[in-house]
């Protein structure tokens, strides 16, 4: 026990006995400390930290199960054989009214399972000649390439974006700097191609940059084969 003395000053001397051995912690704060930050709750990260990303290779695999199982289907179902360019004339005939609805459809279809897309432009010419049916054609592209985008986007996500080789993260800085006219320049030399679509998919690439690119860079090669289609069709016939 420790006796100690403090002046008051209405009561003169007032003596206590203060047990410093019992004494409880004060919570008031020392001067001259650091502040300490509170301990942040079980399983939250703390500022300094970033969330761990969740792995890509499952979403790749149901990727990769889904176009395939989707060219495996259209083979079983025999729809590379009937899809030819006759094929797709007779089908989109057949509809009468319905039949730019059809051609759309089926060019969807068929960009899904691996049919050239040149094929239903070459139907499209014989259906309705070189205006109308080039029309249609860049109408049925441009829905096929946006729901290829929303297939493979919304199954696989983006995970090129966090790969971490420099020559991909050369890539994806170039199309993140100019990503329309980038996507724009592949399509006049790839066109439609399935592989291009698959990676500017799964890349971060927004959808309405993949659109704009796409509408713009499709309408060279669109129109070469347009005239060109039409060309032929006269010398056979």
């Amino acid at each position: 026990m420790v006796r100690t003395r403090a002046r008051c000053p209405s009561e003169g001397l007032l003596v206590c006995d203060a047990n410093r051995s019992n004494a409880e912690p004060s919570d008031a704060p020392v001067a001259g400390a650091a502040p300490t930050a509170p301990a942040a709750p079980s399983g939250v990260l703390s500022p300094a930290g970033a969330p761990a990303k969740p792995p890509a290779w499952p979403r790749l695999v149901a990727l990769a199960l889904v176009l395939g199982g989707l060219v495996l289907g259209g083979r079983a179902l025999g729809l590379h054989e009937r899809l030819t360019v006759e094929g797709v004339r007779a089908t989109v005939g057949g509809a009468g009214a319905w039949g730019v609805l059809v051609f759309v459809v089926v060019f969807c279809l068929g960009e899904l399972i691996h049919i050239p897309g040149l094929v239903f432009v070459a139907a499209g010419v014989l259906c309705w000649g070189q205006a109308l049916g080039g029309a249609a054609s860049y109408l049925a592209a441009l829905a096929s390439l946006a729901l290829t985008f929303v297939v493979v986007r919304g199954v696989g996500g983006a995970p090129l974006g966090g790969l971490e080789r420099p020559w991909i993260q050369r890539a994806l800085a170039r199309l993140e700097a100019r990503p329309v006219a980038t996507v724009a320049l592949l399509r006049v030399v790839l066109i439609l191609s399935p592989p291009l679509n698959y990676a500017l998919a799964l890349s971060p690439l927004r959808f309405r940059h993949y659109m704009l690119g796409s509408a713009v860079g499709i309408v060279p090669p669109l129109l070469f084969a347009v005239f060109f289609f039409e060309w032929l069709l006269a010398r056979v016939a």
